[in-house]
């Protein structure tokens, strides 16, 4: 039986970034069906107890530094501590992915995704921008409309929606994936999700 896995995350967080094409591969090598849920964290940190990175402690934002170079060198994935363009409102490229989710398929919104994580924290690129976004669909291969079409109220209320579901599953951080009700939170928690679904 196919197993579903629930991928809760922005577009502007590293740490999704970090284990983005290892979720990729391990849901394909298990056959995962993927449910690709880009959700607000401005509106899930006030209800979970977390706090937009501006304002945590600054030793906390410090060794967030530490952790992320760690990881990038460790997992061999390009990454600016301190890109040009963070934080960048991530609003107009999650209902992108919303819209090329329900229009071209799951593939096609994973393809994306990656795209616009990379864009951010490899190559200093705007996601915030439309001219980014038209320019990041072209590269997907993906039809230009959907840029228009994720401006549409229907797909705002879906990327909405996908935010209250992730608040009532207990979501409170970026990534998580969710299987049959557990959540695995953090790209360094994908070993456990790879055993999990085996």
């Amino acid at each position: 039986m196919t197993k579903t896995v629930s991928y809760y995350f922005t577009p502007v967080s590293p740490w999704a970034y970090l284990g983005h094409e290892r979720f990729v591969h391990i849901a394909r090598a298990a056959n995962l069906q993927v449910e690709v849920l880009p959700v607000d964290y401005g509106a899930i940190f006030p209800v979970s107890g977390g706090l937009p990175l501006a304002r945590r402690a600054p030793q906390r934002q410090a060794y967030r530094l530490v952790e992320l170079k760690r990881f990038s060198e460790h997992l061999g994935v390009p990454l600016n501590l301190q890109p040009k363009y963070f934080p960048a409102d991530p609003t107009a490229a999650a209902q992108l992915i919303v819209v090329v989710d329900a229009q071209d398929g799951t593939d096609a919104a994973l393809r994306l995704t990656g795209a616009l994580m990379k864009a951010v924290w490899a190559q200093e690129r705007d996601i915030a921008d439309a001219r980014t976004l038209a320019q990041v669909l072209a590269e997907c291969g993906l039809p230009a409309e959907r840029l228009e079409q994720s401006r549409d109220d229907a797909i705002a209320q879906r990327y909405r929606a996908h935010t209250q579901r992730a608040i009532e599953a207990g979501v409170f951080g970026a990534p998580s994936y969710v299987v049959d009700g557990e959540i695995f939170w953090g790209q360094d928690r994908l070993d456990f999700l790879e055993r999990r679904c085996r």
